[in-house]
């Protein structure tokens, strides 16, 4: 019997009992839909993360922070410790000790880093139009955003110039029906210093901004110069210890990711915390995988008790044809032909089921992601529940096959070895 006319002998064997080979790819069904299901999920969560940092960093860079000393007071909870005057420092925000112009001097000097690019957090009281409404800012941006920033219409903000972005949100609010209807309109941004006297400054609104997952753009977005003249508002008064202060800064390391470890290392040593956007990710990136990988885990489980209903199922169909099995080998078919007939039937269950099941898994999880990305979840900009990768489809597809062919090979061996004698006298 040659190959095809073996494949479609197997294909006619697997439609002699509909009812049982249909329940034993309907539990390979379940199997493949859940595993394109949680597979899919993973995928497309993973594509919402990666669309959410898109904007945030480059890959030769780092994020510097200073690190916190934790022998000096510093401390998530207990007994309180004796206040030390000495080792005070006014250079902290909520514990976590701040960047000075002069820590940014020591990480401009670590070798292999070529730039270091910091951003001043400001918060105007309002921003005034020209009509003279005024208008409260929810959200303000930073000009670290400035390179990242979608453009509805008009440019970014020079850096030295008084120039700043709107959000698309604030078109209408502006005075305009279109983005391109506010360019160029001049607003007052108002900030208070820290007894409350509030000073402005006017800026033109040179751009309008689309929303990225990353959250850039959802706010105005100052230049530099905008940005430093609203910090020293805000900071009128205060010691210059207290003004002269940053978060976290950026840094360009040359021959990333080479030199990595090194800068890394070398920043360690002066007290400082660097980490690239992947590492920062990591944890992120693990949680999804290990929620991803706990309910494949149900899916295998599911595809594991399919593979006792392909075994039942050919097990009987053996028995049930044992004369023709005692038939096929007084005729001349070989074991090895037999054992290939049997396995294949196994093979087809399994593709079935696989085919159908993965089919389903791809409706169900695109059709969930558009119903809720387009409604109940659309105000989450770049959001992703569920993302389609054909490599991983085929490896799911794989797995089932390779699973139905070992669930095959046991009925398989016992009707090769059949007696044809014996088998023919089978009633």
């Amino acid at each position: 019997m040659r190959t095809t006319d073996l494949v479609g002998t197997a294909l006619a064997n697997t439609m002699r009992s509909k009812l049982r080979t249909f329940l034993t790819v309907i539990a390979i069904v379940i199997g493949a839909f859940t595993l394109t299901l949680t597979t899919g999920l993973g995928a497309g969560i993973n594509k919402y993360v990666d669309n959410m940092v898109e904007g945030f960093g480059a890959p030769d860079e780092m994020t510097v922070t200073k690190q916190a000393d934790m022998g000096s007071g510093f401390s998530m909870g207990g007994a309180p410790s004796e206040y030390d005057p000495e080792g005070a420092s006014s250079g902290e925000m909520f514990g976590m000790p701040l960047l000075t112009g002069k820590d940014l001097e020591t990480i401009r000097d670590a070798e292999h880093v070529t730039a270091v690019e910091t951003a001043r957090l400001v918060e105007p009281e309002f921003i005034e139009g020209a009509d003279g409404r005024q208008w409260a800012v929810p959200f303000m941006g930073a000009s670290y955003e400035i390179g990242t920033l979608s453009m509805a219409a008009g440019r970014e903000p020079a850096e030295d110039a008084a120039e700043i972005t709107v959000p698309t949100d604030w078109v209408e609010a502006l005075g305009g029906t279109e983005p391109e209807d506010v360019l160029g309109q001049t607003v007052t941004l108002v900030a208070a210093d820290p007894l409350g006297e509030q000073s402005g400054m006017e800026a033109e609104v040179v751009g309008v901004t689309e929303a990225v997952a990353s959250g850039s753009g959802v706010g105005p977005v100052p230049s530099r110069a905008v940005e430093d003249r609203l910090h020293e508002i805000q900071t009128a008064g205060l010691p210059e210890e207290q003004r002269d202060t940053y978060f976290s800064a950026t840094v360009t390391v040359e021959g990333m990711p080479e030199n990595e470890a090194a800068v890394q290392a070398a920043l360690a040593e002066q007290g400082y915390s660097a980490q690239t956007l992947e590492d920062q990710l990591g944890v992120i990136r693990g949680i999804i995988d290990a929620v991803t990988w706990v309910l494949n885990g149900f899916a295998l489980i599911a595809l594991l008790a399919a593979s006792f209903g392909i075994i039942n199922t050919l097990l009987m169909a053996v028995q049930e044809r044992t004369r023709e099995i005692g038939l096929m080998k007084a005729l001349g078919m070989t074991g090895g032909r037999i054992f290939g007939l049997f396995t294949l039937e196994a093979v087809m269950i399994g593709l079935l089921g696989s085919l159908i099941g993965i089919g389903l898994g791809v409706a169900v999880g695109l059709t969930a992601n558009a119903l809720l990305t387009q409604g109940a979840l659309s105000g989450v900009t770049g959001l992703v529940l569920y993302a389609v990768e054909p490599l991983s489809l085929l490896l799911i597809a794989l797995l089932i096959l390779a699973i139905a062919f070992l669930a095959g090979t046991l009925p398989a061996a016992r009707a090769a070895r059949k007696d044809p004698i014996e088998a023919l006298r089978y009633e």
